[in-house]
């Protein structure tokens, strides 16, 4: 376990009664663990403000599986301070560090606004692009912050617990190639299940699960948009889905807290992994 004594101590009031390795234990026994209330109101609305100029510009998904009906803001790390806030959150990077190793990464960060409407996405799971057979080890963790309340009528996502150490590769309403070029929202879910949970959570709660896992987001059927915020972490040794040397410029970067640029990609994975020109790639920013 790669989670030291003093991150241990910072996040212990979320952790309640319950040590670290049995929240751990559930993570890798269940695939997901929930967190509730963690963000308090003041983040929230400096949240909510970030995005706003993004969000009230309405663009909307390019295909079924980003949604029509949706907003998807990328790049989050060069939009505001905020969010690398947020991505080197103390709790969220406690079991990152532990399920991926201290020298991971920050593999995509964006927000996910769900209008009313939006119809269910396809089932996926979210390091499935490193194309290894499954069953298997996760090489992710996705975190999702509830900006908005999840509910079970305004697209909450939905997961399909114990399925990270499932071996099928594909499932029934499963994201496929058509899945990107598919410009219209179907009228019916080819993905109904009922062994699928809703992650119905206040604003400011944290889910973490697997990069094995397979969810979805839900259908909106509420009057309302439903926003999260969702880091992806990977290991220090793979390829990360956002280029984040280019999405995040040097000039930023160099602002940054330090966690927050190493996890962009200003880091080493032993032993020389990640150089440039020879040497450590955080000397580019002196």
């Amino acid at each position: 376990m790669n989670t030291d004594s003093r991150t241990k101590l910072k996040i212990e009031n979320w952790l309640g009664d319950r040590p670290f390795e049995d929240w751990m234990e559930q993570y890798e026994r269940d695939g997901f663990i929930i967190f509730e209330r963690v963000l308090g109101v003041e983040t929230i609305a400096e949240i909510r403000d970030a995005l706003a100029p993004y969000i009230d510009a309405n663009i909307s998904g390019r295909n079924e599986f980003e949604g029509v009906a949706t907003n998807r803001v990328y790049a989050l790390l060069a939009k505001s301070p905020v969010f690398a806030d947020l991505a080197t959150h103390p709790l969220a990077m406690a079991f990152v560090d532990a399920a991926l190793g201290c020298d991971c990464l920050l593999s995509a960060c964006l927000a996910i606004n769900l209008h009313p409407g939006e119809t269910p996405q396809p089932w996926h799971y979210d390091d499935s692009h490193y194309e290894w057979p499954r069953p298997r080890r996760s090489l992710g963790v996705s975190a999702f912050w509830a900006i908005d309340p999840m509910t079970a009528i305004n697209g909450a996502t939905e997961i399909l617990p114990g399925s990270h150490h499932w071996p099928d590769e594909t499932i029934d309403g499963a994201a496929d190639e058509e899945s990107f070029s598919r410009v219209t929202a179907r009228d019916y879910d080819p993905g109904a299940r009922d062994d699928a949970m809703k992650v119905v959570m206040p604003a400011g709660s944290l889910m973490l699960a697997q990069g094995t896992l397979w969810h979805r987001g839900g259908a909106n059927n509420s009057d309302n948009p439903r926003l999260i915020i969702t880091p992806q972490y990977c290991p220090g040794w793979t390829r990360q889905l956002e280029n984040m040397a280019i999405a995040v410029p040097p000039e930023i970067v160099k602002d940054l807290p330090e966690r927050a640029r190493e996890l962009i990609g200003y880091s080493i994975h032993p032993p020389f992994m990640g150089y440039v020109d020879g040497r450590h790639p955080q000397r580019r920013l002196d």
